[in-house]
């Protein structure tokens, strides 16, 4: 008998950690369509985020306040600079722009019972503005996109505020994406588009040459409204600097920051999981570039990508920012990924959780969908009451923080009261490693 005959067999297979199983199906699927692979959601890769960093709670050193007995407010006041009509918020999270196209209408209009609920705002998206979100949204920001989809002047003076779109965390650079199968006859009409053709928005605004042209589109806009709206201008972090600097100088009011963490609607994988930066990475350059200009706090700063709950709202807002959006959070809370529906999203080929086929308009959760069927399940004053349960427990967790380290109000949480976990979180944020006082970088201590 050969030694061979004697040894043992291989019982477990060994993956190579380049070539994964999925990026193995991925080259498979690439090969047999001749195609790029779209979906929505955002970023699945790890990635440095707010988990990366700890709060230090008061003791001895620092004082901190009791929740029963003392006031720890949340209010932010957004477009001091130069508009007429600033928005109050009661709670510094947002809804972000999330278009009517590729959520359903009764999604939409939930979102603005809810954020309505709370004393806060949401936003439009791509596509313009439906009555029922206007109707159900105390406060409503109106998205003026590169595509124009949707968009008349009468529109801008009914919003609350405008947020003028250059980019978005999950594709800075690229321009949107709606599928023909989500293009419903409401939806077409809107946006002047045929029915059940595949949209493209473009990549830039069609009359942008350059930063010198947003200052132009900036000026139109006030004028457009009589000065009394706050221009919101939202970039994709990728040069935050130089970013949130052009658009300073261009005269916004508030500049949205959004992270790679950030959701779509649908893009191409490859933009989603290797363009962009981290949503951690970019706030301290974004408020870098407002102190350097004395216009931090004058100029508002808004985060986005990847804000899950009230402790990621606290560091951002520790780190410099004055407010946070969400979206993937938000459709969450109103349903998405359901437990419940398993067995449906498994008759679409996955699984609660992993469910990423928003472009499909398949979503049995009636959310991400234009199937008239399917956007019946959900109920948009239900879905109001879990968005405003969601979001009051947000602003509670952030206040929590806030009185453990001895603040009477969010905006007061500063960059001292953190540290960093991780080496790359402290390169990134200039927040010292935990249990010393250095941070990659640092020097002369």
């Amino acid at each position: 008998m050969s030694e061979s005959k004697n040894m043992p067999p291989r019982t477990v297979p060994r993956f190579s950690a380049t070539f994964d199983p999925f990026t193995i199906s991925e080259i498979q699927r690439s090969a047999a369509t001749g195609i790029y692979d779209i979906r929505g959601a955002g970023t699945k890769r790890k990635l440095p985020h707010f988990d990366d960093l700890l709060f230090l709670g008061a003791s001895i050193s620092r004082y901190p306040l009791e929740g029963y007995r003392e006031r720890c407010d949340t209010d932010v006041v957004l477009g001091t600079r130069f508009a007429k009509k600033p928005i109050h918020l009661k709670t510094p999270v947002t809804i972000a722009g999330m278009s009517f196209g590729a959520l359903s209408a009764q999604a939409k209009e939930a979102l603005g019972r809810g954020a309505s609920a709370v004393g806060t705002s949401t936003t439009t998206g791509d596509g313009g503005m439906t009555p029922e979100e206007r109707g159900h949204s105390s406060i409503l920001v109106y998205q003026y996109l590169p595509s124009r989809y949707g968009m008349n002047p009468d529109d801008l003076r009914r919003a609350d505020a405008i947020e003028v779109v250059v980019g978005q965390g999950a594709k800075p650079g690229g321009g949107g994406m709606l599928l023909g199968q989500k293009i419903s006859p409401r939806v077409a009409k809107m946006r002047d588009l045929p029915e059940g053709i595949d949209q493209r928005s473009a990549c830039r605004h069609p009359d942008w040459t350059g930063p010198d042209d947003l200052e132009i589109k900036i000026e139109e806009l006030r004028e457009i409204t009589n000065w009394e709206k706050p221009i919101y201008v939202k970039v994709g972090a990728s040069r935050p600097y130089y970013d949130v600097s052009l658009a300073v100088k261009a005269g916004a009011d508030v500049i949205v920051l959004d992270g790679m963490q950030g959701g779509t609607a649908a893009t191409q994988e490859v933009f989603i999981e290797h363009v962009g930066l981290p949503i951690l990475s970019a706030i301290r350059s974004a408020v870098q570039a407002l102190q350097d200009l004395d216009m931090h706090r004058k100029v508002q700063l808004i985060v986005s990508g990847g804000i899950r709950g009230g402790a990621d709202m606290a560091k951002a807002l520790a780190l410099g920012a004055d407010a946070v959006a969400i979206g993937t959070a938000a459709l969450i809370a109103l349903g998405d990924q359901n437990p419940d529906l398993a067995a449906e999203y498994a008759k679409l080929g996955t699984v609660p959780g992993a469910y990423d086929d928003w472009q499909e308009g398949r979503d049995p959760a009636g959310i991400t969908t234009q199937d008239p069927e399917l956007a019946a399940r959900l109920d948009p004053i239900l879905g109001g009451r879990r968005i405003a349960n969601y979001l009051s427990v947000m602003t509670m967790e952030a206040q929590a923080i806030a009185r453990a380290c001895g603040k009477s109000h969010l905006h007061n949480l500063e960059p001292e009261d953190m540290v960093s976990l991780t080496l790359e979180a402290a390169a990134m944020t200039r927040i010292p490693l935990a249990g010393t006082e250095w941070y990659p970088g640092k020097t002369g201590f």
